[in-house]
C-alpha cells in the first residue's frame, strides 16, 4: 500500500471520531438556545455518519501537502478540492445549505476565500519560523 495512501487513512481513522462529537455539541447548544428544536432519529444518522466522514477526509487530506514530489500548487489543489467536495457533500446532505445554484456559489466563495486565508497565515507563519532558525543557526 502507498505510504501516503496508508497515512492519509491513518490520520482519518484517528481523527474521524471528532466529527459526531462536534455535532453532538452543536445539536446540544441548539437545544439549549432554541425552544422548538427537534432532530429526528434519520437527521441524527445521516448527522453522525457524515460528520465522521467528515472529519475523516479532513484529516487525512493534510497528508497532500507533505508529498515532496508534489508541487505547491498540486498539493494546494487536491487538498482544496477533497475538503470543498466533503464539506458541500455533507451540508447538502443534512441540508444544513439547500441545494440552491446560488447558495452555492455563495458557500464555494466563503470556503474559498477562508481555505486560502488560512493557508496563506500558515504560510507566513512557517516562513517567519524558518527564517528565525535559519538565522540562531548562523
Amino acid at each position: 500500500m502507498n505510504k501516503y495512501l496508508k497515512e492519509f487513512l491513518h490520520r482519518g481513522l484517528i481523527f474521524g471520531g471528532f466529527g459526531p462529537i462536534v455535532l453532538g455539541i452543536i445539536f446540544f447548544i441548539l437545544s439549549k438556545t432554541l425552544n422548538d428544536f427537534y432532530v429526528s432519529g434519520v437527521q441524527i444518522l445521516l448527522g453522525i455518519v457524515s460528520t465522521y466522514i467528515l472529519a475523516f477526509v479532513q484529516a487525512g487530506a493534510t497528508v497532500f501537502n507533505q508529498i515532496e514530489h508534489w508541487s505547491v500548487p498540486k498539493s494546494l489543489f487536491f487538498h482544496f478540492t477533497s475538503l470543498y467536495l466533503i464539506y458541500t457533500l455533507s451540508y447538502l446532505v443534512n441540508s444544513w445549505i439547500p441545494f440552491k445554484w446560488g447558495v452555492i456559489a455563495i458557500f464555494t466563495a466563503i470556503f474559498a476565500a477562508l481555505f486560502f486565508a488560512i493557508w496563506i497565515i500558515v504560510y507566513l507563519i512557517v516562513r517567519s519560523t524558518s527564517k528565525k532558525l535559519n538565522s540562531s543557526i548562523k
